[in-house]
């Protein structure tokens, strides 16, 4: 693929990473707060190099919060405008293993919808609530706090 200016192909600074919007049976989201800004999210983390990204959900799961979980499908693509990052999205089911934070997380925790949008900043509960719309997968693109609104 090339550019239009006629000058050598640049290489885009772009980075991937992928989260889990686990969900139970009773509608409870797998979220965790983080260790290094309190903030609370869906676990998930960049992608490497040579894995799916449906096997780094997996991974990153279960890094952070103990819990095993099997992928269902894609929910989302987001893209942090500010830093580069292009954040892919997967629903997934627990399928074992048992909740505990980790060296990246200070808790843990299973959240109704409601306590979702009352702890999460807008581009995190997006991205959980989105898991739940049968028209995913969407594409939405944010500032790293707030999303821009489709033109």
């Amino acid at each position: 693929m090339g550019n239009s200016t006629g000058e050598a192909p640049s290489t885009p600074l772009h980075s991937v990473s992928v989260a889990g919007a686990v969900i139970r049976d009773d509608g409870r989201f797998l979220a965790i707060r983080r260790r290094d800004n309190g903030t609370w999210e869906l676990p998930g983390g960049v992608l490497e190099l040579d894995e799916t990204p449906e096997d780094g959900v997996v991974r990153e799961v279960r890094e952070e919060t103990g819990v095993l979980v099997k992928v269902d499908r894609l929910t989302g693509v987001y893209k942090n405008m500010a830093r580069g990052i292009v954040a892919l999205v997967f629903r997934c089911h627990p399928s074992g293993g048992r909740e505990h934070p980790s060296s990246e997380s200070t808790a843990v925790a299973w959240l109704t919808p409601e306590e979702v949008k009352e702890r999460m900043t807008e581009v995190y509960s997006v991205r959980l609530l989105d898991a739940l719309d049968s028209d995913a997968p969407h594409v939405r693109a944010h500032d790293g706090k707030h999303l821009h609104r489709a033109r």
